[in-house]
């Protein structure tokens, strides 16, 4: 296989090549960037045409796929991104780009005619309506036994979340990624990570008088009442920009029940972030409503790229191919392992090793909802960022998120989305006959995940006196067991790739997402893609790049 030499640009007679040489790290490529002049560095390109050649080719534009854009573009490297989803940009009828959680239309959900809110019903009423079918923010992709929910969109996952931004505990860590060193991530990466992510912490003195965290307040009281441990949780969202939402002096979103189908103003997702500062460098251009179908060895080396070009209806309008001298997979867990096994069992790329597919989690998500006494309400004004957790990760296997339901009204309840130490794995594996990957997840899988979220919720029950709601995900059921906003794995580091994420049996292509991650973090897991996606591409640049 030949190995085609990227693209490269020198300033004051020093080559790219040699200046990282002796830095060996990416930080000397961001130094040599900031020399070249506005002259100097090339206009971004448009979105790709069909034919080109590219030097770098990232399939996404998710958290890994965000991080390696930056990083190879201040390294000199003309980059370019495939995202399947829309460059949400342009304002709908409302003049709002993303509509609210409680009204839900044509923008909420990728190629959906009716909606699938992860809280299906309220009051014992089903909450979902029809919609027409579009390229919607919130991919709700149904597997035999779970809903896996996914953003859709230039941002991917950042543009859905509710923006909990947690570095897992170092003691957890080994249980996370057994073959990356710890001192480096702890040391160096998660520290880039969350500077580079823009993490920040809630005001405490703040928080315990906002009407708009109320329920959290609530979720403090009845954990500490229980004897669990109750913490505050860093988050991506501007609290400077929420405390003038709540103040009156700027538009409302956070409290304008703006967070799962997009959130207008205060959320810093990867747009504002990382993707900002790669389409700066003027070397990454971004090309949304393309999905690659396709990619295998070129002839004359590096790889060949097929691209549908969709519409909003999810047609295919056309169809490009492109010769990309490297490939780094960055769909998200699900995306990239449906498309690795697809290449590998259609004959494209025959020389992935088996383990592709393998190792697929769900971060052990469940959720649930507790009725509370009427002395206990939960606030008409809920903020729909989440800012505090209650862990008892060491003794029952369970972190859960105090979570808001921004109904508007009164709920006297309290929700939560909680993460566990579920051990079961699942494997995609590509069916010939429906032309399409299967995920062989169970819905019994789950089991392990209620029994450790109710270590928390039981004995807050027996404490409080409360129960379980029981109206909020239809048929009378206690537990959301049938979905998960955390999928990983599916391409795990140091099995289906080597431990930096170069795919084995191939030079040029790469895994840079949460697919390396083997099924659960133990926290919300987009700070650790963040960091290992830091750590795999600085390594990559110093030492693959000629």
């Amino acid at each position: 296989m030949s190995d085609k030499p990227l693209s490269r640009n020198t300033s004051n007679g020093i080559s790219r090549r040699g200046f990282l040489g002796r830095t060996g790290s990416v930080i000397g490529a961001m130094a040599l960037a900031g020399h070249l002049t506005p002259a100097q560095a090339a206009a971004p390109p448009g979105p790709v045409s069909d034919g080109a050649r590219v030097a770098a080719l990232v399939i996404g534009t998710g958290y890994g796929g965000s991080v390696a854009a930056l990083r190879l573009a201040q390294a000199g490297v003309d980059v370019q991104m495939i995202e399947m989803g829309m460059s949400w940009d342009t304002p709908g009828s409302d003049g709002k780009i993303f509509p609210t959680v409680t009204s839900p239309d044509y923008r909420s959900f990728w190629l959906r005619t009716r909606t699938k809110a992860p809280l299906s019903n309220f009051l014992g009423f089903p909450i979902d309506k029809d919609v027409p079918k579009y390229t919607g923010i919130l991919d709700a992709e149904d597997f035999a036994g779970i809903t896996v929910y996914q953003g859709r969109g230039v941002g991917g996952g950042s543009l859905v979340n509710g923006g909990m931004a947690v570095t897992p505990k170092r003691a957890n860590f080994a249980a996370v990624l057994p073959s990356v060193d710890a001192d480096e991530m702890y040391g160096t990466y998660y520290p880039r990570a969350n500077a580079g992510l823009g993490v920040g912490m809630i005001d405490p003195a703040w928080f315990d008088t906002a009407d708009c965290y109320q329920f959290s307040r609530v979720g403090r009281k009845h954990a500490q009442r229980s004897g669990f441990a109750w913490t505050f949780v860093p988050d991506v969202y501007d609290w400077d920009y929420m405390k003038k939402e709540a103040a009156g002096t700027a538009t409302k979103s956070a409290l304008a029940g703006e967070i799962l189908y997009g959130n207008n103003h205060g959320k810093k997702s990867l747009v504002q972030t990382y993707l900002a500062q790669a389409k700066a460098t003027g070397r990454v251009a971004i090309s949304p409503l393309h999905k690659v179908t396709s990619v295998s060895p070129a002839t004359a080396g590096g790889y060949t790229v097929t691209i549908d070009q969709l519409n909003t209806t999810g047609d295919t309008v056309a169809t490009k191919t492109v010769t990309a001298d490297r490939v780094f997979f960055a769909a998200g867990s699900v995306g990239t392992s449906k498309l690795l096994v697809k290449l590998k069992a259609t004959g494209a790329l025959p020389n992935l090793n088996g383990e592709v597919g393998k190792g697929w989690g769900e971060n052990g998500n469940v959720m649930c909802g507790r009725a509370n006494h009427l002395w206990d309400p939960t606030g008409k004004l809920q903020s729909t960022i989440p800012c505090s957790g209650i862990d008892n990760w060491d003794a029952g296997g369970a972190f859960a998120e105090v979570a808001p339901l921004p109904t508007g009204i009164e709920t006297y309840a309290s929700f939560y989305l909680s993460i566990t130490k579920n051990p079961n794995r699942a494997e995609f594996t590509w069916n010939a006959a429906t032309g399409r990957a299967d995920l062989s997840w169970q819905t019994a899988w789950k089991q392990p995940s209620v029994s450790m979220a109710k270590t928390i919720f039981d004995k807050i029950n027996s404490k409080e006196g409360t129960i379980y709601r029981t109206d909020l995900f239809g048929g009378n059921k206690i537990w959301n067991d049938t979905l998960t906003y955390h999928p990983l794995g599916g391409a795990v580091l140091n099995r289906a790739t080597d431990n930096y994420g170069r795919l084995h049996g191939y030079t040029g292509l790469y895994v840079i997402d949460g697919a390396l991650i083997p099924g659960n973090t133990s926290v919300n897991p987009f700070v650790t893609i963040t960091a290992l996606a830091e750590r795999n591409i600085e390594k990559i640049i110093a030492t693959d790049l000629p």
